[in-house]
């Protein structure tokens, strides 16, 4: 065969096409994050926890519907009218503030309880599954696998906001007469705008615990068992509660996460008072920020064994 014959290599043409499973794709990373949010709002232990959330609002309806026999009291709300007693005053008179009496007996406790066991279980109860290499065999990449996890329970933190105050307006509506709501500074609004101004206040809520979320999202990277990241976050929460609490801390209250939570009851002022909001919105920002970064580091260089 002579050289002229000889068979040549193919010439190379430039790139090769990218692989489909690149994580640059953002059809992939779509994926992963539609495939995180489906997992953890389908799991048996999210229906449990929904399913108590909803029930709180059920149990406080019933139960002032017993001691008030249905009849109204209260003036119709007024200037200290901001806390949660205050707001199940006016049940009686309009079922719509059982939504926001609701949503004061949830967030202390049960909501952030609930936002602890499922950011606290997000990649340490993967890990103690063995599932957790199983995810990262895909070619998704840490950064994208722990910004899904952390995006499933900013949904679930929705989710359960939207549970408790839904449940709270049907109970409140079936209850109780609806009607004009008489706001916190004593001016009445109508009806559908007090139904904006729920919706609000549910959304508030929700924005209240992005901070927490990252924090037990920071925890669950922490250790391999699961139930001990729950427990740990939830240890954490009722710690920095209790902290919140003592006069003789009070030089470090504004820094503490659930310091404004309660804040959501200046949505029910008329013009709504934003200082506290803001300043709420500022905090978990700032929570979000340094646990989600600590997060991002602790889980980029963590030897994966399970």
């Amino acid at each position: 065969m002579s050289q002229a014959d000889a068979p040549t290599a193919p010439e190379d043409t430039g790139p090769r096409p990218r692989n489909p499973g690149n994580p640059r794709n953002p059809l992939w990373t779509f994926g992963i994050l539609r495939s995180e949010v489906t997992t953890t709002l389908r799991r048996h232990r999210t229906y449990a926890l929904l399913a108590v959330l909803a029930a709180v609002p059920v149990l406080i309806g019933i139960a002032v519907r017993i001691e008030t026999g249905g009849g109204g009291s209260g003036s119709g709300g007024g200037p200290d009218g901001g806390g949660g007693p205050a707001f199940l005053t006016q049940v009686t008179n309009n079922g719509l503030f059982l939504v926001f009496a609701a949503l004061a007996a949830t967030l202390p406790v049960f909501l952030p309880m609930a936002v602890g066991v499922v950011a606290g279980d997000a990649i340490a109860g993967e890990a103690s599954g063995g599932t957790l290499r199983y995810l990262l065999v895909a070619p998704a990449g840490r950064t994208r696998l722990l910004l899904a996890k952390y995006a499933s329970v900013l949904t679930f933190c929705l989710v359960a906001t939207f549970v408790v105050a839904a449940s709270a307006l049907a109970v409140g509506a079936l209850l109780f007469p609806v009607g004009e709501v008489t706001t916190i500074s004593g001016t009445r609004i109508s009806f559908g705008e007090g139904l904006v101004r729920a919706a609000l206040t549910a959304a508030v809520v929700a924005a209240s615990l992005v901070g927490f979320a990252a924090l037990g999202l920071f925890v669950s990277t922490l250790t391999d068992s699961g139930i001990g990241a729950m427990a740990a976050t939830v240890g954490l929460l009722i710690t920095v509660q209790i902290l919140d609490s003592i006069p003789q801390l009070s030089g470090i209250h504004p820094y503490l996460f659930p310091h404004y939570w309660m804040s959501f009851a200046d949505v029910l002022r008329e013009p709504v008072h934003w200082e506290e909001l803001t300043k709420n919105f500022q905090l978990q920002g700032l929570y979000a920020a340094v646990f989600g970064s600590a997060a991002w580091a602790r889980f980029t260089a963590k030897d994966i064994t399970a």
